[in-house]
Protein backbone atom coordinates (compact mmCIF):
# COMPACT_ATOMS: atom_id res chain seq x y z
CA UNK A 1 0.00 0.00 0.00
CA UNK A 2 1.56 3.74 -0.70
CA UNK A 3 1.95 5.82 2.22
CA UNK A 4 -0.24 7.80 4.12
CA UNK A 5 -0.14 11.55 2.08
CA UNK A 6 -2.94 12.64 4.55
CA UNK A 7 -3.52 12.38 8.28
CA UNK A 8 -5.79 13.95 10.75
CA UNK A 9 -2.40 15.47 12.83
CA UNK A 10 -1.42 18.84 11.22
CA UNK A 11 1.98 17.72 12.19
CA UNK A 12 1.87 14.80 10.45
CA UNK A 13 4.76 15.41 7.17
CA UNK A 14 2.91 14.65 3.99
CA UNK A 15 5.59 14.32 1.77
CA UNK A 16 8.54 12.60 3.92
CA UNK A 17 7.72 9.01 3.58
CA UNK A 18 6.50 6.46 6.67
CA UNK A 19 3.53 4.83 7.90
CA UNK A 20 0.96 6.06 9.33
CA UNK A 21 1.34 5.49 13.18
CA UNK A 22 4.09 4.16 15.36
CA UNK A 23 7.90 4.97 16.48
CA UNK A 24 10.59 5.30 13.64
CA UNK A 25 14.13 5.66 13.76
CA UNK A 26 17.42 5.16 12.34
CA UNK A 27 16.92 4.21 8.48
CA UNK A 28 18.89 0.83 7.74
CA UNK A 29 19.45 -1.66 4.82
CA UNK A 30 19.48 1.03 2.70
CA UNK A 31 19.20 -0.81 -1.16
CA UNK A 32 18.86 -0.27 -4.66
CA UNK A 33 17.69 -3.32 -6.49
CA UNK A 34 15.96 -4.23 -9.98
CA UNK A 35 14.99 -0.74 -10.17
CA UNK A 36 13.59 0.01 -6.88
CA UNK A 37 14.86 1.91 -3.76
CA UNK A 38 14.56 -0.06 -0.41
CA UNK A 39 14.62 2.07 2.72
CA UNK A 40 14.30 -0.15 5.77
CA UNK A 41 14.24 1.50 9.39
CA UNK A 42 13.88 0.99 13.02
CA UNK A 43 9.98 0.79 13.94
CA UNK A 44 7.67 0.16 16.40
CA UNK A 45 4.42 -0.42 14.97
CA UNK A 46 2.14 -0.36 18.18
CA UNK A 47 3.18 3.00 19.69
CA UNK A 48 5.02 6.32 19.70
CA UNK A 49 7.64 4.86 21.89
CA UNK A 50 11.37 2.93 21.17
CA UNK A 51 10.34 -0.18 22.34
CA UNK A 52 10.01 -3.99 20.92
CA UNK A 53 12.49 -2.53 17.46
CA UNK A 54 10.95 -4.21 14.07
CA UNK A 55 12.77 -3.60 10.85
CA UNK A 56 9.75 -1.35 8.64
CA UNK A 57 9.90 -1.31 5.14
CA UNK A 58 9.41 1.40 2.19
CA UNK A 59 10.23 0.95 -1.64
CA UNK A 60 10.33 3.41 -4.36
CA UNK A 61 11.07 3.34 -7.91
CA UNK A 62 11.88 7.04 -8.05
CA UNK A 63 12.28 8.46 -4.62
CA UNK A 64 8.92 10.49 -4.84
CA UNK A 65 6.30 7.61 -4.77
CA UNK A 66 6.90 5.32 -1.89
CA UNK A 67 4.97 1.77 -1.10
CA UNK A 68 4.99 0.62 2.45
CA UNK A 69 5.99 -2.86 2.50
CA UNK A 70 5.22 -5.88 5.34
CA UNK A 71 7.75 -5.50 8.33
CA UNK A 72 10.99 -7.10 7.41
CA UNK A 73 12.35 -8.38 10.60
CA UNK A 74 11.32 -8.58 13.92
CA UNK A 75 12.72 -9.97 17.61
CA UNK A 76 12.76 -13.17 17.82
CA UNK A 77 11.61 -14.62 21.91
CA UNK A 78 14.63 -16.40 22.86
CA UNK A 79 16.97 -15.28 20.00
CA UNK A 80 19.73 -12.98 20.19
CA UNK A 81 17.46 -9.74 18.88
CA UNK A 82 15.06 -10.55 21.57
CA UNK A 83 15.16 -6.94 22.85
CA UNK A 84 15.00 -5.59 19.27
CA UNK A 85 16.28 -5.65 15.54
CA UNK A 86 18.79 -2.55 15.81
CA UNK A 87 20.72 -0.80 13.06
CA UNK A 88 22.38 -2.53 10.34
CA UNK A 89 22.43 -3.18 6.75
CA UNK A 90 21.72 -5.19 3.88
CA UNK A 91 24.54 -6.42 1.04
CA UNK A 92 24.63 -9.14 -1.00
CA UNK A 93 26.22 -12.69 0.30
CA UNK A 94 26.63 -14.43 -3.41
CA UNK A 95 23.31 -13.66 -4.60
CA UNK A 96 21.33 -14.06 -1.64
CA UNK A 97 20.01 -10.13 0.30
CA UNK A 98 21.67 -10.44 3.55
CA UNK A 99 20.48 -8.65 6.47
CA UNK A 100 23.62 -8.03 9.17
CA UNK A 101 22.41 -5.94 11.89
CA UNK A 102 22.50 -5.07 15.98
CA UNK A 103 20.29 -8.06 17.86
CA UNK A 104 20.32 -6.83 21.57
CA UNK A 105 19.06 -10.25 23.72
CA UNK A 106 18.42 -8.39 26.91
CA UNK A 107 18.04 -5.18 29.13
CA UNK A 108 21.83 -3.93 29.71
CA UNK A 109 23.09 -6.72 27.03
CA UNK A 110 25.77 -6.72 24.58
CA UNK A 111 24.85 -5.93 20.78
CA UNK A 112 25.96 -8.81 18.76
CA UNK A 113 25.73 -8.92 14.76
CA UNK A 114 23.10 -11.41 13.41
CA UNK A 115 22.19 -12.55 10.27
CA UNK A 116 18.84 -12.94 8.17
CA UNK A 117 18.08 -13.69 4.58
CA UNK A 118 15.95 -12.03 2.21
CA UNK A 119 14.34 -13.05 -1.07
CA UNK A 120 14.87 -11.30 -4.36
CA UNK A 121 12.49 -8.65 -3.87
CA UNK A 122 13.62 -8.22 -0.03
CA UNK A 123 9.87 -8.59 1.00
CA UNK A 124 10.33 -11.89 2.67
CA UNK A 125 12.91 -12.41 5.32
CA UNK A 126 13.81 -15.51 7.26
CA UNK A 127 15.61 -14.94 11.16
CA UNK A 128 17.61 -17.97 12.17
CA UNK A 129 19.22 -16.02 15.33
CA UNK A 130 22.95 -16.75 13.45
CA UNK A 131 25.41 -14.34 15.26
CA UNK A 132 28.04 -13.52 13.00
CA UNK A 133 30.16 -11.61 15.35
CA UNK A 134 30.36 -10.71 19.17
CA UNK A 135 31.63 -8.29 21.51
CA UNK A 136 35.51 -8.43 21.02
CA UNK A 137 37.80 -9.90 24.00
CA UNK A 138 39.21 -6.25 24.20
CA UNK A 139 38.62 -4.77 28.08
CA UNK A 140 38.87 -1.31 26.60
CA UNK A 141 35.49 -1.91 24.51
CA UNK A 142 32.76 -0.79 26.81
CA UNK A 143 30.19 -0.86 23.89
CA UNK A 144 30.04 -2.09 20.53
CA UNK A 145 26.91 -1.26 17.52
CA UNK A 146 25.91 -0.36 14.02
CA UNK A 147 27.62 -2.46 11.99
CA UNK A 148 28.29 -1.18 8.40
CA UNK A 149 29.68 -3.28 5.24
CA UNK A 150 32.27 -1.75 2.41
CA UNK A 151 34.53 -3.02 0.05
CA UNK A 152 38.22 -2.16 -0.30
CA UNK A 153 40.68 -3.24 -3.49
CA UNK A 154 38.10 -6.61 -3.92
CA UNK A 155 37.71 -7.69 -0.46
CA UNK A 156 34.87 -6.60 1.82
CA UNK A 157 35.10 -5.45 5.16
CA UNK A 158 33.00 -4.08 7.98
CA UNK A 159 32.70 -1.72 10.90
CA UNK A 160 31.09 -1.17 13.92
CA UNK A 161 30.94 1.87 16.32
CA UNK A 162 32.38 1.43 19.76
CA UNK A 163 33.11 3.53 23.09
CA UNK A 164 36.03 2.31 25.07
CA UNK A 165 36.77 2.76 28.93
CA UNK A 166 39.37 5.65 28.19
CA UNK A 167 36.36 7.85 27.92
CA UNK A 168 37.52 7.70 23.77
CA UNK A 169 34.77 6.79 21.02
CA UNK A 170 35.94 4.29 18.37
CA UNK A 171 35.31 2.45 15.09
CA UNK A 172 36.75 -1.38 14.72
CA UNK A 173 37.23 -3.06 11.59
CA UNK A 174 36.73 -6.73 10.44
CA UNK A 175 37.27 -8.70 8.05
CA UNK A 176 34.67 -10.58 6.10
CA UNK A 177 35.68 -12.85 4.04
CA UNK A 178 32.69 -15.40 4.87
CA UNK A 179 30.03 -13.17 5.57
CA UNK A 180 28.92 -16.13 8.85
CA UNK A 181 32.23 -15.43 10.59
CA UNK A 182 33.74 -11.90 10.81
CA UNK A 183 37.09 -11.68 11.75
CA UNK A 184 38.11 -9.11 14.45
CA UNK A 185 40.56 -6.99 13.10
CA UNK A 186 41.15 -4.18 15.80
CA UNK A 187 40.37 -0.74 16.73
CA UNK A 188 40.93 0.64 13.69
CA UNK A 189 40.44 4.63 14.14
CA UNK A 190 39.27 6.63 17.34
CA UNK A 191 39.05 10.14 18.64
CA UNK A 192 42.67 9.80 19.39
CA UNK A 193 43.09 10.85 16.05
CA UNK A 194 43.37 15.07 16.50
CA UNK A 195 40.94 15.89 13.51
CA UNK A 196 38.62 13.37 15.06
CA UNK A 197 38.56 14.61 18.77
CA UNK A 198 37.79 17.98 16.90
CA UNK A 199 35.04 17.12 14.93
CA UNK A 200 33.90 14.11 16.25
CA UNK A 201 33.40 15.24 19.88
CA UNK A 202 31.10 11.59 21.84
CA UNK A 203 31.44 9.25 24.41
CA UNK A 204 30.76 6.30 21.24
CA UNK A 205 30.43 6.52 17.66
CA UNK A 206 26.84 5.34 16.74
CA UNK A 207 26.21 4.35 13.06
CA UNK A 208 29.70 4.37 11.62
CA UNK A 209 29.75 4.52 7.00
CA UNK A 210 32.75 4.74 5.25
CA UNK A 211 31.81 5.37 1.23
CA UNK A 212 34.08 6.95 -1.62
CA UNK A 213 32.53 9.75 -2.50
CA UNK A 214 32.22 12.11 -5.59
CA UNK A 215 34.94 14.66 -5.54
CA UNK A 216 34.79 17.65 -7.67
CA UNK A 217 39.00 17.38 -7.81
CA UNK A 218 38.80 14.48 -9.32
CA UNK A 219 40.64 12.90 -6.52
CA UNK A 220 39.18 9.38 -4.41
CA UNK A 221 37.98 11.37 -1.72
CA UNK A 222 36.39 8.46 1.30
CA UNK A 223 33.77 9.57 3.79
CA UNK A 224 33.71 8.43 7.33
CA UNK A 225 30.61 9.61 8.87
CA UNK A 226 29.44 8.23 11.83
CA UNK A 227 26.26 9.45 15.07
CA UNK A 228 27.92 11.36 18.38
CA UNK A 229 26.34 9.76 21.28
CA UNK A 230 26.59 11.24 24.63
CA UNK A 231 25.48 9.63 27.92
CA UNK A 232 23.09 12.27 28.67
CA UNK A 233 21.01 11.90 25.10
CA UNK A 234 17.75 10.46 25.16
CA UNK A 235 16.59 10.40 21.53
CA UNK A 236 17.35 13.74 21.21
CA UNK A 237 21.25 14.14 19.86
CA UNK A 238 22.66 17.81 20.21
CA UNK A 239 26.42 16.68 18.81
CA UNK A 240 24.80 15.55 15.85
CA UNK A 241 26.44 14.13 13.08
CA UNK A 242 29.91 14.56 12.32
CA UNK A 243 32.13 13.60 9.12
CA UNK A 244 35.95 13.48 8.12
CA UNK A 245 37.52 13.20 4.79
CA UNK A 246 40.34 11.89 3.31
CA UNK A 247 42.23 8.52 1.71
CA UNK A 248 41.71 5.15 1.92
CA UNK A 249 45.43 3.44 1.78
CA UNK A 250 46.07 -0.33 2.21
CA UNK A 251 48.07 -1.18 5.25
CA UNK A 252 49.42 -4.06 6.88
CA UNK A 253 47.94 -7.36 5.48
CA UNK A 254 46.03 -5.01 2.85
CA UNK A 255 43.57 -4.08 5.70
CA UNK A 256 42.45 -0.02 4.85
CA UNK A 257 43.79 2.61 6.63
CA UNK A 258 42.33 5.86 6.72
CA UNK A 259 43.98 9.46 6.38
CA UNK A 260 41.73 11.94 7.33
CA UNK A 261 42.13 15.92 5.79
CA UNK A 262 39.62 17.62 6.31
CA UNK A 263 36.01 16.89 9.04
CA UNK A 264 32.85 19.22 9.70
CA UNK A 265 29.64 18.74 10.67
CA UNK A 266 26.76 16.49 8.28
CA UNK A 267 23.92 18.74 9.32
CA UNK A 268 23.42 21.81 11.10
CA UNK A 269 20.65 21.32 13.08
CA UNK A 270 19.68 19.70 16.05
CA UNK A 271 16.88 17.02 14.85
CA UNK A 272 19.26 15.14 12.75
CA UNK A 273 20.81 11.75 13.70
CA UNK A 274 21.50 8.15 12.72
CA UNK A 275 22.43 8.63 8.58
CA UNK A 276 22.61 5.86 6.22
CA UNK A 277 24.77 6.29 3.19
CA UNK A 278 23.35 4.14 -0.38
CA UNK A 279 26.68 4.22 -2.53
CA UNK A 280 25.86 3.66 -6.22
CA UNK A 281 27.68 3.81 -9.31
CA UNK A 282 26.33 6.99 -10.10
CA UNK A 283 25.59 8.72 -7.11
CA UNK A 284 25.55 8.53 -3.13
CA UNK A 285 22.60 9.20 -1.61
CA UNK A 286 21.65 9.44 2.29
CA UNK A 287 18.90 9.38 4.87
CA UNK A 288 19.10 10.28 8.25
CA UNK A 289 16.49 10.25 11.33
CA UNK A 290 14.98 13.63 12.34
CA UNK A 291 13.22 12.82 15.72
CA UNK A 292 10.37 14.57 17.86
CA UNK A 293 11.52 17.68 19.84
CA UNK A 294 10.59 18.81 22.97
CA UNK A 295 11.63 22.21 21.80
CA UNK A 296 12.52 25.40 23.39
CA UNK A 297 10.83 28.54 24.52
CA UNK A 298 11.41 29.75 20.73
CA UNK A 299 11.40 26.77 18.96
CA UNK A 300 7.80 25.10 19.74
CA UNK A 301 7.59 20.91 20.15
CA UNK A 302 6.00 18.03 21.71
CA UNK A 303 5.31 16.85 24.97
CA UNK A 304 5.90 12.83 25.57
CA UNK A 305 1.99 12.73 26.17
CA UNK A 306 1.46 14.64 22.93
CA UNK A 307 3.64 12.50 21.05
CA UNK A 308 1.69 9.20 22.50
CA UNK A 309 -1.48 11.12 22.10
CA UNK A 310 -0.75 11.64 17.92
CA UNK A 311 0.50 8.01 18.14
CA UNK A 312 3.62 8.14 15.91
CA UNK A 313 7.05 9.77 16.54
CA UNK A 314 9.73 10.03 14.07
CA UNK A 315 10.56 11.25 10.76
CA UNK A 316 13.04 10.02 7.81
CA UNK A 317 14.81 13.29 5.93
CA UNK A 318 14.72 13.80 2.20
CA UNK A 319 16.88 11.31 0.09
CA UNK A 320 19.95 13.64 -0.12
CA UNK A 321 23.09 13.52 -2.88
CA UNK A 322 26.32 13.62 -1.53
CA UNK A 323 29.46 15.08 -3.27
CA UNK A 324 33.11 16.75 -1.74
CA UNK A 325 34.31 20.19 -2.92
CA UNK A 326 36.93 21.96 -1.90
CA UNK A 327 37.84 19.84 1.12
CA UNK A 328 34.33 19.88 2.60
CA UNK A 329 31.02 17.61 2.51
CA UNK A 330 28.12 19.24 0.04
CA UNK A 331 24.83 18.06 0.19
CA UNK A 332 21.83 18.60 -2.04
CA UNK A 333 18.20 17.41 -2.09
CA UNK A 334 17.46 14.58 -4.08
CA UNK A 335 17.26 15.71 -7.89
CA UNK A 336 13.96 13.92 -8.10
CA UNK A 337 11.98 16.25 -5.22
CA UNK A 338 11.39 18.62 -7.97
CA UNK A 339 8.57 16.90 -9.13
CA UNK A 340 6.38 17.34 -5.53
CA UNK A 341 6.87 20.89 -6.72
CA UNK A 342 2.92 22.19 -7.56
CA UNK A 343 1.27 25.53 -7.27
CA UNK A 344 3.98 28.18 -7.45
CA UNK A 345 2.85 30.94 -4.76
CA UNK A 346 5.52 33.41 -5.62
CA UNK A 347 8.01 33.78 -8.28
CA UNK A 348 11.08 36.36 -7.68
CA UNK A 349 9.30 37.61 -4.46
CA UNK A 350 11.10 39.50 -2.14
CA UNK A 351 10.58 40.98 1.78
CA UNK A 352 8.13 38.74 3.69
CA UNK A 353 6.70 35.97 2.37
CA UNK A 354 3.41 33.91 3.35
CA UNK A 355 4.17 30.05 2.99
CA UNK A 356 1.99 27.37 2.96
CA UNK A 357 2.30 24.44 5.25
CA UNK A 358 3.44 22.05 2.47
CA UNK A 359 6.26 24.18 0.95
CA UNK A 360 9.58 24.43 -0.94
CA UNK A 361 11.22 28.06 -0.99
CA UNK A 362 13.98 28.69 -3.80
CA UNK A 363 16.14 31.97 -1.94
CA UNK A 364 18.70 33.17 -4.33
CA UNK A 365 21.45 36.59 -3.44
CA UNK A 366 21.34 39.19 -0.95
CA UNK A 367 23.41 40.10 1.90
CA UNK A 368 22.43 40.16 5.26
CA UNK A 369 19.70 37.13 6.92
CA UNK A 370 17.10 35.27 6.08
CA UNK A 371 14.57 33.89 8.69
CA UNK A 372 11.61 31.20 8.92
CA UNK A 373 9.43 32.30 11.57
CA UNK A 374 6.11 31.28 12.58
CA UNK A 375 3.98 34.04 13.39
CA UNK A 376 0.59 34.78 14.70
CA UNK A 377 -1.15 37.96 15.78
CA UNK A 378 0.22 37.79 19.50
CA UNK A 379 4.13 36.39 18.62
CA UNK A 380 6.59 35.14 16.10
CA UNK A 381 8.48 31.76 16.73
CA UNK A 382 12.03 32.20 14.67
CA UNK A 383 12.48 28.55 13.27
CA UNK A 384 15.70 29.00 11.34
CA UNK A 385 17.69 31.62 10.42
CA UNK A 386 20.91 32.17 8.17
CA UNK A 387 23.50 34.73 6.95
CA UNK A 388 23.85 35.31 3.23
CA UNK A 389 26.35 37.15 1.06
CA UNK A 390 26.60 37.24 -2.72
CA UNK A 391 26.14 34.62 -4.93
CA UNK A 392 24.15 32.20 -1.76
CA UNK A 393 21.53 29.82 -3.18
CA UNK A 394 19.29 28.03 -0.73
CA UNK A 395 16.18 25.63 -1.03
CA UNK A 396 14.22 25.43 2.49
CA UNK A 397 11.53 22.65 2.65
CA UNK A 398 8.97 22.76 5.21
CA UNK A 399 6.32 19.55 5.27
CA UNK A 400 3.82 20.33 8.35
CA UNK A 401 6.47 19.64 11.03
CA UNK A 402 9.70 19.03 9.90
CA UNK A 403 12.33 21.60 7.96
CA UNK A 404 15.25 20.83 6.05
CA UNK A 405 17.11 23.84 4.48
CA UNK A 406 20.31 23.23 2.35
CA UNK A 407 22.66 25.75 1.06
CA UNK A 408 24.40 25.70 -2.04
CA UNK A 409 27.45 23.50 -2.12
CA UNK A 410 27.15 23.24 1.95
CA UNK A 411 25.46 20.70 4.35
CA UNK A 412 21.56 21.52 5.10
CA UNK A 413 19.82 21.95 8.51
CA UNK A 414 17.05 19.93 10.03
CA UNK A 415 14.75 20.99 12.52
CA UNK A 416 11.35 20.41 14.02
CA UNK A 417 8.83 22.62 14.76
CA UNK A 418 5.14 22.13 15.26
CA UNK A 419 2.51 25.19 14.45
CA UNK A 420 0.55 26.06 16.82
CA UNK A 421 -3.14 27.34 16.10
CA UNK A 422 -3.52 30.37 14.33
CA UNK A 423 0.52 30.47 13.52
CA UNK A 424 1.73 30.42 9.64
CA UNK A 425 4.71 30.06 8.06
CA UNK A 426 6.87 32.94 6.73
CA UNK A 427 9.69 33.52 5.33
CA UNK A 428 11.71 37.06 5.81
CA UNK A 429 14.31 37.61 3.07
CA UNK A 430 16.63 40.95 3.50
CA UNK A 431 17.73 43.16 1.27
CA UNK A 432 18.72 41.82 -2.45
CA UNK A 433 17.25 37.95 -1.63
CA UNK A 434 14.30 36.70 -3.77
CA UNK A 435 12.36 33.59 -3.62
CA UNK A 436 10.19 31.07 -5.86
CA UNK A 437 8.20 29.59 -3.56
CA UNK A 438 5.96 26.45 -4.83
CA UNK A 439 3.09 24.28 -2.80
CA UNK A 440 4.36 21.08 -2.27
CA UNK A 441 2.23 18.34 -4.09
CA UNK A 442 2.27 14.54 -4.72
CA UNK A 443 2.31 14.03 -8.78
CA UNK A 444 -1.16 13.17 -10.39
CA UNK A 445 -2.84 15.28 -8.06
CA UNK A 446 -4.80 18.20 -8.69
Amino acid sequence: MDTVPNHPDPAFPRFHARPGKGWINDPNGLSYVDGRYHVFFQYNPDSARHHGICWGHLSSADLVRWQEEPVALRPQPGGPDALGCWTGVVTNDGGVPTAAYSGVESEGGNSRVVLARGSDGLTTWTQDGHVAAGVPPDPRITAVRDPFIFRFQGRRFALQGAGLASGRAAVLLYSLDDLRSWKYEGIWFSSDDPLAARHLPAEIWECPQLVSVPDSSGAETWLLMVSLWLSTDHHEHPNGVGYLLGALVPGLAGLPVFAPETGGKADLGRDFYAPQILPLPERTLLWGWSPESTGSEDRPGRSPEQTDDAGWAGVLTFPRQLSAHGGALAVEPAAELRAYRGVQHHTGAAGTLALPPHAEAHVTGGEGRIRLVLSSARRQRTVFTVAVAGGDELRIFIDASIVEAYRHGSVPTTLRAYPAAGEVWQLELPHGASADVWELRHPGQA
